[in-house]
């Protein structure tokens, strides 16, 4: 009579155990899976998380920072002031950069490298966001157009910063954007 009694005890918190799975935590990890697929397709198609590498765009981004970025084809047109991440073919072979728009398609830039002001058709730019004047030359020749379909980006940090003034980079195609940053996601190791 026992083993009977006992056979029926462990069928009953057998039945029990599957019960609580079937109800309980079957709707959980469901529920879990889905969440999670969905931040992969968000993720995937309309942000990016990066990691700024290096100081040129102190104090705005430090180095290590991560940068959540709204990815580019959900941007519409870029602007001046829009911080970017680039990928451009010419300059280390595609490593991503992270820059500040100055100026967009068409429109003026003058850099006086002696007074470290920079000018945008015709006007002084008011630039708090920088940590150094313009004041290092890279190659180009101001005052310069920009192309159609591109972008004129520095870094904020502009000793430190290798931006449209050095001929490896020039004007950023904006096709060749990655996408613009909204926040700092994570602050980095700076």
């Amino acid at each position: 009579m026992n083993n009977v009694d006992y056979n029926y005890s462990e069928k009953k918190s057998s039945g029990n155990l599957d019960r609580f799975i079937s109800k309980t935590l079957l709707p959980y990890l469901s529920n879990i899976a889905f969440v999670f697929f969905l931040l992969i397709v968000i993720f995937t198609l309309c942000f990016r998380i990066t990691c700024v590498d290096g100081r040129s765009m102190n104090n705005t981004l430090m180095d290590g920072d991560y940068v959540l970025l709204l990815n580019d084809f959900l941007c519409g047109d870029y602007e001046q002031g829009d911080v970017i991440v680039a990928s451009k073919e010419s300059f280390r072979n595609g490593e991503r950069i992270i820059k500040r728009v100055i100026a967009t398609e068409g429109q003026w830039v003058d850099i006086n490298f002696d007074t470290g002001t920079v000018k945008v058709d015709g006007k002084i730019l008011d630039e708090p966001y920088i940590s150094t004047p313009t004041v290092t030359p890279e190659g180009l020749t101001f005052p310069l157009r920009v192309e159609d379909g591109c972008v004129f980006v520095l870094g904020d940090n502009r000793a430190l910063s290798m931006d449209s003034r050095h001929p490896q980079i020039g004007h950023i195609d904006c096709r060749e954007i990655v996408g613009k940053a909204i926040f700092i996601f994570f602050p980095g190791k700076s």
